[in-house]
C-alpha cells in the first residue's frame, strides 16, 4: 500500500509518501514540504498548495491520502488556515478519485510512538526508526507527514475489517426488517 500523508498548514504542508503493509518494514518513498509566503493572498497560498499537492500526486501515484484531522484550537486563524489546507489536500485526491482518511493527532502519535500524548521530538524519533532514516525529516511538518502515512498504513486494515461489519450488519438488518414487514402484510 502507498500512502501520501498530509500535514496541513498554510505557511508548511508537511507530504510524506510511505509504502508498506502492516506487520512488515515500511519505506520511505518522498519527503518535503509545500511551502507559501506567509504575505502572500490566501487565494494564491492555496492555489501554491493545491499544485504542491497534484505534484506529489503525480509523482508518486499514491493508493491512498491520509490527512491530519483538524481539531479545534485556542488561534482561530491558525486552525482556519489549516482546514483550508486540508480541504485542498482532500479536494485533490477526490478530483482523482483516491480515498481520503482523517486521523486525529493523538491517532497519529498512538499509532506511531504508543502514546497519543507524545511530543514532536517523539514523533521525529520514531519515524526515523520506522524507516530506518539516518536522521529526524525536517520540518517537524515532514515527519508528521510521514507519521500520517504509517499510522494509515497500519491502522488501515482494522479500519476496512470494521466498516465491512458495520457494512454486513446494516444489510443483515435492513434484511430483517423487509422479511418482518412482509409477514405483518401477510
Amino acid at each position: 500500500m502507498r500512502v501520501l500523508g498530509v500535514d496541513p498548514g498554510l505557511t508548511r504542508c508537511g507530504v510524506g509518501v510511505v509504502e508498506g503493509a502492516a506487520g512488515r518494514p515500511l519505506t520511505m518513498v518522498g519527503v518535503g514540504v509545500v511551502r507559501t509566503p506567509a504575505d502572500a493572498e490566501l487565494g494564491h497560498r492555496l492555489v501554491a498548495i493545491e499544485q504542491g499537492i497534484e505534484a506529489w500526486l503525480d509523482e508518486h501515484r499514491p493508493e491512498f491520502v491520509a490527512v491530519e484531522r483538524v481539531f479545534s484550537q485556542h488561534n482561530v486563524r491558525t486552525v482556519m488556515g489549516t482546514a483550508q489546507a486540508s480541504a485542498v489536500a482532500m479536494l485533490c485526491a477526490a478530483r482523482r478519485g483516491i480515498p481520503v482518511a482523517l486521523h486525529t493527532p493523538s491517532e497519529v502519535k498512538a499509532a506511531v510512538t504508543g502514546s497519543g500524548r507524545a511530543d514532536k521530538a517523539q514523533v521525529g524519533a520514531m519515524v526515523t526508526r520506522l524507516l530506518r532514516l539516518d536522521a529526524p525529516p525536517k520540518p517537524a511538518d515532514a515527519a508528521d507527514a510521514l507519521a500520517l502515512a504509517i499510522c494509515h498504513i497500519w491502522r488501515a486494515p482494522a479500519q476496512n475489517r470494521l466498516q465491512q461489519a458495520v457494512a454486513l450488519h446494516a444489510a443483515q438488518a435492513a434484511k430483517a426488517a423487509q422479511a418482518s414487514s412482509k409477514g405483518r402484510i401477510a
